[in-house]
């Protein structure tokens, strides 16, 4: 049996001066997640060819130093994981995170959060954030959103992703988090990737599953239970231009994706064009499902319990989706 249901980062009443500061709040968000990298890079080319060429330089020869630490558990910064900013942006949904069973301290668990969205801004707010009140939720239980190893190769930006306590989405890097960092770790990994982002359609939940056994072997490899994690009101954010398939959009995508491993999206919100819609999101974080430790696990054992993890996702999403939102007939749609 579940607990019963714990909710953290209800929505409070707002002035004037709030709304504004959660719309700012909101905006540098949204702007931060595509622009920061590309802005970082052209920085340290640009310094490249002023008086100040040195510090790039330097900054190079640390960064090719430090190159091991994102896949060593990172630099996790309490101080930025606190930041003011992500509770006006928690708020401008308004966002909440819901606990439906506990998490125990003594084991590691991956959990695989559902449907990716446009930016992810669920996942990203909920689990490199104490905003919604994670680790309040959860006592003793550190999450670490698990994010493209390529991200963690641009300069400064690296520094920003580590702070918050995110970390490759590689093997060497899973298994340090694992293996060598204790317990208590919950690895969250967004499961659909670059491919579900461009299924992200108000009113649409549909999630890439059935082909994506990876994160089950690594489970087992380890003994971490798998935990299933809806976020519904991830599509609802924006709206997305869908290209038909074949067209010279839907070409440049797939090629960005095989290239940079995410696809960009054309997409546009309620108003300034990247603001998001004032949409409720809850993040429900199911039950886990106890995985045995299986340092060479056959084909079988992973079949079956990505078999038990679908079946789970499914559960989870029908028992909530009426409280957030859904009709009762709304079905999730596994591909």
């Amino acid at each position: 049996m579940g607990l019963p249901i714990t909710v953290a980062g209800m929505k409070q009443e707002k002035t004037q001066w709030k709304d504004f500061l959660e719309n700012i709040s909101v905006l540098q968000a949204v702007l931060t997640l595509p622009l920061l990298g590309p802005a970082c890079i052209g920085l340290m080319v640009y310094l490249m060819f002023t008086s100040l060429w040195l510090l790039p330089i330097l900054y190079f020869i640390w960064q090719l130093k430090d190159r091991h630490t994102p896949e060593r558990g990172g630099r996790r910064t309490a101080f930025v994981r606190n930041w003011k900013v992500w509770e006006l942006v928690r708020d401008y949904f308004p966002m909440k995170l819901v606990k439906t069973a506990e998490l125990n301290p003594n084991k590691n668990y991956i959990l695989g959060c559902h449907p990716h969205g446009v930016l992810s801004l669920g996942a990203f707010t909920t689990f490199t954030t104490e905003a919604c009140g994670f680790m309040d939720l959860f006592p003793g239980v550190r999450s670490c959103l698990c994010i493209l190893g390529g991200l963690f190769k641009i300069p400064l930006y690296r520094e920003y992703v580590m702070a918050t306590g995110c970390c490759p989405v590689s093997k060497p890097s899973l298994k340090h988090l694992l293996s060598k960092s204790g317990k208590g770790n919950a690895l969250v990994i967004i499961i659909g990737g670059a491919a579900e982002s461009l299924l992200s359609l108000p009113g649409v939940n549909a999630v890439i599953m059935k082909q994506r056994k990876g994160f089950v072997k690594v489970a087992l490899e380890f003994g971490a239970d798998l935990v299933p994690v809806y976020s519904y009101g991830e599509n609802d954010m924006f709206h997305q231009v869908i290209f038909s398939e074949g067209s010279v959009g839907w070409r440049l995508q797939q090629l960005c994706k095989k290239i940079m491993g995410f696809a960009p999206c054309l997409f546009m919100g309620e108003r300034w064009f990247w603001m998001p819609y004032h949409c409720p999101v809850t993040i429900v974080v199911g039950s886990p499902i106890p995985v045995p430790k299986r340092p060479s696990p056959t084909q079988e054992e992973v079949d079956h319990y990505h078999g038990l993890y679908m079946e789970s996702l499914a559960k989870l999403f029908n028992e909530h989706k009426v409280r957030c939102g859904l009709s009762d007939s709304h079905e999730l749609q596994i591909t």
